[in-house]
């Protein structure tokens, strides 16, 4: 078993706090992705369980066993770097196979386990090149190769596709996947990129300013944000946000005034929320449609992206706000058109003064879509 439990697991640089207690329980076989803007704190958290930085305070164990103060070596994990850190002197075996042969496993043994994840990684032709005779994606799948061969318990990926063009990252995300899938390994992967969190997770970690925001799977993610932040990173393109005006509250919804006038109930738990208290209205640019709908907004196209499947409008509304809205790939919406988008209350949230989502009521079509696996 490989489970990886972090109980209140704290990192300071002198006077700064960069992980200010985090608690995440990451189940064997199981690929959990650390996601987050720039500076949240991933890679450091990342770092401490691979052992490479010291942890300040908290708890850390690997397959049961606290793993504080043990070695990289020690704590049976195989990290792949977002640079290849391959020997330039070496050829794909020999770099593959460079931590074993330092371990003094005999050569046998290399020989068999290098041959295994060359086949698993489709570099069978390439064993005997050197990595400046290889291209980006080939000397990744070289760095993963160098991980898989050491059996570890734990994969840790530190954002290995992000010196990759954009065909490459397609391809890798889906070998990882794969090798996630053969393997049946624990991976903890981390990524600034959210569609790559939402493509590949079984379970996703929110992370902003050293703090976990939200930990659930990514359709939890997705339909039940715990918050305004959760809810703007996960997407894309991002969730638009309106203000919005409480008209009437009942216990199976709240009515809010759009900006135009319109009415529309959102199917959530109302709390301590009243008439004339402001909120702020979630609707994901694919759940706008041209047309009509429980409400609608009106506006100008400012900026007009077809992209043949879909088509992406930025639109300006009557009040000011700027949104998104993905409508058909053959809409005729041209630059400067006046548009109106119907919005449908069942993909709605709302989100209170403090920037937490209001909780959907047991009536809301989607209340129970995502839970389960990888939930909280």
């Amino acid at each position: 078993m490989a489970e990886v439990v972090l109980r209140n697991i704290k990192k300071s640089f002198g006077p700064v706090d960069i992980i200010k207690g985090v608690d995440i329980d990451i189940n064997d076989k199981e690929f959990v992705v650390f996601v987050g803007p720039s500076g949240c704190g991933k890679s450091t958290l990342l770092r401490m369980i691979a052992g490479l930085e010291s942890i300040s305070d908290g708890e850390l164990s690997i397959d049961g066993k606290r793993v504080n103060d043990l070695s990289p070596a020690d704590r049976g994990i195989a990290m792949v770097f977002q640079t290849y850190a391959l020997y330039p002197h070496m050829t794909v075996r020999d770099n593959m196979g460079f931590s074993l042969k330092l371990a003094k496993v005999p050569k046998a043994e290399i020989d068999r386990k290098v041959n295994e994840a060359a086949r698993i990684l489709k570099l069978d032709p390439l064993m005997d090149r050197k990595p400046k005779a290889l291209s980006g994606g080939q000397r990744q799948r070289v760095a993963i190769g160098r991980a898989i061969v050491r059996n570890p318990k734990v994969f840790l990926f530190d954002e290995p596709l992000s010196n990759l063009d954009a065909a490459l990252r397609v391809q890798m995300r889906i070998e990882i996947a794969r090798m996630h899938s053969d393997f049946n390994a624990t991976m903890i992967y981390v990524t600034h990129d959210q569609v790559e969190a939402m493509t590949m997770a079984d379970k996703i970690v929110v992370l902003q300013g050293g703090v976990v925001e939200q930990v659930g799977s990514p359709l939890e993610l997705y339909h039940h944000p715990a918050n305004r932040f959760v809810a703007g990173f996960i997407g894309s393109p991002t969730m638009n946000f309106i203000d919005a005006t409480v008209k009437a509250v009942a216990p199976e919804g709240v009515t809010v005034e759009l900006p135009g006038g319109d009415n529309l109930t959102v199917l959530v738990v109302p709390g301590a929320t009243k008439a004339g208290d402001k909120l702020t209205l979630g609707v994901r640019p694919e759940h706008l449609q041209e047309g009509s709908g429980d409400g609608k907004l009106t506006g100008t196209a400012l900026v007009v992206e077809r992209l043949g499947g879909a088509t992406y409008a930025y639109v300006k509304l009557d009040n000011g706000t700027m949104i998104t809205a993905e409508v058909d790939g053959n809409s005729h919406i041209r630059v400067n058109d006046p548009i109106q988008l119907g919005v449908r209350s069942q993909t709605c949230h709302l989100f209170g003064s403090d920037g937490l989502a209001l909780a959907q009521s047991t009536r809301h079509p989607l209340a129970d879509v995502g839970r389960g696996k990888g939930g909280h």
